[in-house]
């Protein structure tokens, strides 16, 4: 008798990317634009320790600090851990160490790369100094890394100068990227769900126990707790149950703001999925839109859903699914 073949294993890079904007207060700004200027500044206070990288509340007493002094660019290690196979957009490209660096001035430790040749070159106790970027733009790349230094220890926070913290052109914004890559692998309901809309059908499970179709399925019911294996075609209509308006512009998405994104409860389904709403201004939809979707050519899922046409629903037919 012949073997059923073994169905295709789904698999597909995922990147999670959410940059944003950060503001920075009078402390960050003079840290990162003094960052620039080859100059590094701490903190000092009440009680005189000197933090690096500056904070702008005492982490003991919770009160405002503003008092800046610069400290030295060499340091200490305090303690480390070396990286044998660097990952991308990490300081270097060559296998290098992690380290914690007290800076002479300073009473706290700076996390930053050391470029060394090898573990046995590092250790607690030893001496570095910082290795500056050719180009610097007020971030602590500028920084590019800190090396072995043979000179002696600076003085200690008592003779570290005050700082006013000014400087022409100020940093006052920072770009805080947030990435996450990794590769996704469905389960059998995910990889059948997928599939479907490969064929632009759009499927759910069904619950044997409370009878729920669930869209998209999850290969079990949430609330019942028993495996989902009956297939349902729900859709391709729906309702739109509550929705958001978009006003800022994503990163590499090329679609114009303001524009909706909603809940939609796909005929025949006991859960809302969201979607993006076109074919309609914006400040034209509401709770109760009947709405279709729009498949792109070659396109594995919908590219948004638009209005069908139809009366709006009535809320008693949706309420339970917002």
């Amino acid at each position: 008798m012949p073997s059923t073949p073994a169905p295709e294993v789904l698999r597909a890079p995922l990147v999670v990317e959410f940059p944003f904007t950060r503001s920075l207060g009078p402390v960050q700004s003079a840290f990162l634009t003094g960052l620039r200027e080859r100059t590094v500044l701490g903190v000092k206070t009440s009680g005189g320790r000197v933090l690096v990288p500056p904070v702008e509340y005492d982490p003991e007493t919770a009160e405002e600090i503003r008092d800046l002094v610069e400290v030295e660019a060499t340091g200490t290690v305090t303690t480390w851990a070396w990286n044998p196979e660097p990952r991308p957009a990490q300081p270097l490209t060559t296998p290098f160490a992690w380290v914690m660096v007290r800076l002479d001035g300073a009473d706290t430790a700076l996390l930053h790369a050391l470029d060394a040749p090898g573990p046995d070159a590092v250790r607690t106790g030893m001496r570095v100094r910082v290795r500056w970027a050719a180009e610097r733009t007020g971030a602590i790349t500028d920084i590019a890394c800190f090396e072995p230094h043979e000179g002696a220890a600076g003085p200690d926070h008592d003779g570290a100068p005050h700082h006013s913290g000014e400087f022409a052109d100020p940093v006052t914004r920072v770009v805080a990227p947030a990435r996450l890559d990794y590769t996704y692998t469905p389960g059998r309901a995910q990889a059948r769900f997928i599939n479907a809309l490969a064929g632009q059908r759009i499927t759910g499970e069904r619950c044997p126990s409370c009878r729920k179709v669930y869209v998209p399925p999850r290969g079990a019911c949430p609330t019942c707790g028993v495996a989902t294996s009956e297939q349902v075609e729900v859709g391709p209509r729906g309702t739109v149950t509550t929705y958001c308006i978009v006003n800022i512009k994503a990163k590499n998405l090329d679609i114009e703001v303001p524009y909706v994104y909603a809940h939609i409860a796909l005929d025949g389904a006991d859960l809302a999925l969201h979607a993006r709403i076109g074919g309609i201004p914006y400040d034209q939809v509401r709770m109760g839109l009947r709405v279709e979707p729009v498949w792109s050519e070659g396109g594995r899922h919908p590219d948004h859903y638009r209005p069908t046409g139809e009366p709006d629903a009535d809320y008693d037919t949706y309420k339970e699914l917002l």
